[in-house]
């Protein structure tokens, strides 16, 4: 009992060591079009409609596609880190970062014809064109946007994430006032909080390359530019697929809301509240998402090394911290439900709109804190094609359905459309529940043994097992 208690321990400071940082790393991220936001929401509603909506679409095309891309490189980066092939991590990146790359050319035709598209989706034409204005503005912030997920997901693997915190942090205060320099001062408006977001994205993935480059921290994964890392884009491809579809389904639900949200009476203020509401989820998202990177490195690392019993606890350890996130994201939300709209615009109505819908929200982030420790439990095992079919099961066939009958048949509006997000992530972590509870993790480390190459380091872990456990 005493030798559990001391490993549960040991992996809980590991699993906090790295998460503490990656939140910082993900807020600061995702605080880049929250920032833009709330500029450009003290400016004029429909300015704030319009970059909503767009801020909604170019993730639904552009920014989740290539985080599901990317998310590909915790598995293999993270099982090749564990069994001490550290060049193949910085191949696997390689291979990543033109995958993306390439990914990003039909993503900014789509963008640039955003309007037509939108008008198609019965949105409001007034708030089209800005939104389109909003998108095309944004179009250089997706290569850097390519190249940064990778960057991250190389470093991450490798338990490197302090430098990230400080370049993100850094990029998050200089965000600041080029928006108030762009949109304040110059009176760009909607245009200057884009190009912002563009400079901000361009700065961060210049700064970390540098660090990649010039730091002995990398020199072991990574040694320069290689055509080798050619080779093992068909492997990363027949991943990279099931991983950017199970990411995709996930978060377009939660763009669809956005969308759905337009063809309500009143779009103007029902597409403001919904994405205040989606926004928020997001901020708060982006906890239990530093606590799934953390788990999934864990998990990928132990597995690549040969260790199911270690991989196991680490699964143990994610869950259990997701679990008191996911209750201090609930108090805390609920402790300013009535004031939070302020923060994003001055229109009475709004606020008092998004007052009504916190207790829905908090309570669909308490869920998703649990959710999302799973999506890392995925990531690090591999599991990213039973991933996608829970996501379409969950999300598709009983969430999306629920809040349409809930939001336009019961009368429910922007509550009903909340509702079936709640719905399904429930469903979908008693999927995942069921699923883990079920596996076999000696089997689960042959098969990572199996992908990286069955090196003699994993064939002797799994055979004398080293009480299951890595240094």
């Amino acid at each position: 009992m005493y030798i559990w208690k001391k490993k549960t321990a040991d992996e809980i400071k590991k699993q906090l060591w790295l998460a503490g940082p990656m939140i910082c790393v993900s807020v600061f991220q995702y605080s880049l079009q929250i920032i833009s936001l709330m500029f450009v929401g003290h400016l004029d509603e429909l300015l704030l409609a319009g970059a909503s909506m767009a801020t909604s679409f170019v993730n639904v095309t552009g920014f989740n596609l290539l985080l599901g891309l990317s998310s590909t490189l915790d598995t293999f980066c993270g099982q090749a880190y564990g069994a001490q092939q550290y060049h193949m991590v910085g191949l696997h990146t390689q291979g990543a970062m033109l995958v993306t790359t390439i990914a990003t050319i039909p993503v900014s035709i789509i963008w640039v014809y955003l309007r037509p598209i939108l008008v198609v989706l019965h949105q409001d034409k007034t708030i089209a064109e800005q939104a389109q204005l909003y998108a095309r503005y944004l179009i250089p912030s997706l290569s850097a946007n390519a190249l940064l997920r990778c960057i991250v997901k190389f470093l991450q693997t490798q338990n490197i994430v302090f430098p990230m915190v400080l370049a993100t942090g850094l990029t998050s205060l200089i965000h600041l006032f080029l928006c108030w320099a762009l949109v304040i001062k110059l009176g760009l408006g909607i245009k200057g909080s884009a190009i912002a977001i563009c400079i901000s994205n361009w700065f961060n993935t210049v700064l970390l390359a540098l660090y990649i480059w010039l730091s002995p921290s990398c020199k072991r994964t990574w040694t320069g530019f290689s055509k080798e890392s050619l080779h093992n884009i068909p492997q990363f491809l027949r991943l990279a697929f099931p991983s950017a579809i199970m990411v995709c389904l996930e978060t377009w639900t939660f763009e669809l809301m956005v969308l759905l949200s337009g063809v309500l009476p009143n779009a103007k203020l029902q597409t403001s509240v919904l994405s205040i509401c989606l926004n928020t989820s997001g901020i708060f998202w982006m906890i239990p998402f530093g606590v799934s990177a953390a788990g999934s490195t864990r998990i990928s690392n132990e597995l690549g090394a040969g260790c199911p019993k270690a991989a196991h606890l680490a699964v143990k350890v994610t869950l259990f911290l997701a679990l008191m996130v996911g209750l201090v994201e609930f108090a805390s939300l609920m402790s300013v439900w009535k004031v939070w709209g302020r923060a994003f615009t001055n229109v009475h109505e709004v606020v008092t709109y998004v007052t009504s819908m916190m207790p829905i929200v908090a309570s669909s982030v308490f869920i998703d804190s649990i959710q999302t420790a799973f999506q890392g439990i995925v990531r690090g095992c591999g599991w990213q094609k039973l991933g996608a079919f829970v996501n379409l099961g969950s999300f598709y066939l009983l969430g999306v359905p629920f809040s349409v009958v809930s939001a336009f048949v019961l009368h429910m509006k922007g509550q009903g459309l909340f509702l079936g997000i709640v719905l399904a992530l429930v469903v979908q972590v008693v999927y995942f529940l069921l699923i883990t509870f079920r596996t076999n993790w000696e089997k689960e480390a042959n098969k990572v043994a199996i992908r990286v190459g069955g090196s003699g380091v994993q064939v002797e872990a799994l055979q004398g097992d080293q009480n299951g456990y890595t240094t």
